[in-house]
């Protein structure tokens, strides 16, 4: 670290001024939610919000933001640097920037981050951020993630490389016209940038109220404590794990219904080498990149901080949740290898915008390798999400609709694992019914857990849930998930969980069944989309389950009297009671 100090700070002063800049990203989080048109910001709070000082260490974040937003901010700020330097350009005050450029820094292309650059007495102390995914970018069909076709970077919509939208204070209208002429739903997009960056304005001037409150050299002083902070307490926690190799792989569906058997069938392979008080996450040997599909993952700002995410959840957060500041310090003791030319690193222009399932398999993996050496802080496997993009028109107009269908989580050490929920490095909120059938013309027809599919364990796996959606109008839809051939595994005897599923009803009833990945389909009103969500692995051996808590588990109907039998030894009676003694003699006999 660079930063230079006169004297260390007391840790009271440090909280009080970590406080103010964590308030700072919350008010920033909240106003961008209020401001925004479009559910996915509105409701989903698919966003991010941080602060970052002059050496692109992220200072603080949203409470609202998902992982997957928040924590590629340092590295959009990064691109935004690097391009702006190549092109002998430079910061000033009332300059607004936007980027969603992939290859650097950029989680995807429909993540469009505003940055908005800080000054303190007429020097750059670094920037205000905000990112959000945004429901068109001028793709090749309607709507975003579920451009599941698009053969390569271009045909994914618009790119931004660090451009000026504000020059000076002054609104740039070229680029302006640029995005209304060249993005569906343009009054929502556009809307939905407008608030992105009025919300970074307001970080902007919080972070210069901090300053001019506290002093820099105070800020400054807060940044590398906590930063150096957060950095021993992963160190810490690495130092605990014993020295060596661990390996594990995963498998995605990738292109199911493709000829190609390179496009499907993919592996994540994940080894993972501890050292002292330093960690390297090697991905060797992972599926070569596919050049045509966009199932690819940008290193930076999706493969990073899948890993990230995971190992600060399970060496830090699952033993002492909250205590630790998120900052940058916590990537500093870990190493990532990614060989260029792999869906882990690719090389442009491949491709990159569903890469939203792929990444939660790096962080699945991940943890798979971890189990190793601390099982008692992981989950069995877990159930992917789908990204679900529905489209229609009304005259000239389009309307845009995204989804993101939850998955579901493994058993737990101690717990059982949770149903129905956004999963790994996604936490966005489920989007409501109501606010679904107010502004678009679909009808939730069924929204309920899946039942009698929990994965047996001594702490059974989460089971997803079915969500069915018509379409009022004639409309069109695309889907990106992962999870329909590659059950979520089971861990420490425990079983594996179930794949999920994809169908759609036509208007006459007949129904069909659809792969994992759909491009851009057309349909009639009257069609019905049904989504299966996956169910999470299973953790311990199923017959060391309580007898009560599979009990439990039949009255809440998560499970039938025979599989309460069959797949624990536990004997319940048909009106509804534990027999204990046959229970007893059964599990003895097994």
């Amino acid at each position: 670290m660079t930063i230079e100090t006169k004297s260390m700070l007391d840790p009271v002063t440090m909280q009080v001024v970590l406080g103010a800049l964590e308030n700072a990203a919350v008010e920033m989080g909240h106003k961008l939610a209020r401001m925004s048109y479009s559910s996915i910001i509105r409701e989903s709070e698919d966003f991010g919000c941080a602060l970052v000082d002059i050496e692109n260490q992220q200072l603080c974040e949203s409470s609202h933001s998902t992982p997957l937003q928040s924590g590629p901010i340092p590295g959009y700020v990064k691109g935004i640097r690097q391009i702006m330097e190549e092109r002998g350009e430079r910061f000033e005050p009332g300059d607004v920037i936007l980027h969603n450029s992939t290859y650097h820094g950029a989680s995807h292309g429909p993540d469009f981050g505003l940055c908005v650059p800080v000054f303190y007495e007429k020097k750059l102390i670094g920037f205000s951020v905000t990112t959000a995914h945004h429901l068109d970018v001028g793709a090749s069909t309607p709507g975003s993630c579920g451009i599941v076709d698009a053969v390569d970077a271009y045909a994914e919509g618009l790119q931004f490389k660090a451009i000026k939208v504000y020059e000076k204070g002054k609104k740039n209208s070229f680029i302006w016209n640029i995005l209304r002429d060249n993005i569906r739903s343009s009054d929502m997009v556009v809307g939905d940038i407008e608030a992105q960056i009025a919300a970074a304005r307001i970080g902007a001037e919080r972070y210069l109220e901090i300053v001019n409150k506290y002093g820099l050299d105070t800020v400054k002083a807060t940044a590398e404590g906590l930063t150096n902070y957060s950095e021993k307490m992963m160190r810490n926690a690495i130092s605990k794990l014993p020295d060596g190799e661990y390996h594990a792989e995963g498998l995605m569906d990738g292109y199911l219904d493709s000829a190609d058997s390179s496009k499907k069938d993919l592996k994540i392979a994940v080894t993972l080498t501890v050292q002292g008080d330093e960690l390297t996450v090697d991905l060797t040997g992972t599926s070569p990149q596919i050049d045509d599909k966009p199932i690819n993952m940008p290193l930076e700002g999706t493969v990073d901080i899948a890993i990230y995410l995971t190992l600060r959840s399970i060496l830090l957060d699952s033993v002492d949740y909250g205590n630790f500041p998120q900052n940058t310090g916590l990537t500093r003791p870990v190493r990532i290898v990614a060989p260029k030319g792999t869906l882990c690193n690719p090389i442009f222009p491949a491709p990159t915008i569903a890469r939203f399932c792929p990444g939660n398999v790096v962080a699945d993996t991940l943890m798979k390798a971890l189990a190793e050496v601390v099982p008692k802080q992981v989950s069995a496997g877990v159930g992917n999400l789908k990204v679900l993009a529905m489209n229609g028109k009304r005259g000239k107009d389009y309307w845009v609709y995204m989804d993101i269908m939850e998955g579901s989580y493994g058993g737990r050490y101690g717990k059982d694992g949770m149903d129905s929920v956004d999963t790994l490095y996604a936490n966005t909120r489920n989007n409501p019914i109501e606010d679904i059938e107010s502004h678009y013309p679909l009808r939730v027809t069924r929204y309920e857990l899946r039942n009698h599919d929990c994965a047996p364990g001594k702490w059974r796996g989460g089971i997803g849930s079915i969500r069915e959606m018509t379409f009022l109008e004639e409309g069109g839809f695309s889907v990106e998930g992962d999870g329909h051939k590659y059950e979520p595994w089971g861990f420490a005897n425990g079983k594996d969980g179930k794949v999920g599923a994809l169908s759609l009803k036509y208007p006459d009833g007949t129904e069909k069944e659809l792969p994992s990945k759909i491009p851009n389909t057309i349909v009639k009103k009257g069609s019905s989309l049904k989504m299966t969500g996956p169910c999470g692995g299973g953790y311990g051996n199923p017959f060391e389950r309580s007898p009560q808590a599979v009990l439990e588990d039949y009255l809440d109907d998560y499970i039938l009297i025979e599989q309460a039998r069959d797949e624990y030894g536990v004997v319940i009676t048909e009106d509804g009671r534990l027999d204990t003694e046959a229970t007893t003699k059964l599990r003895a006999s097994k």
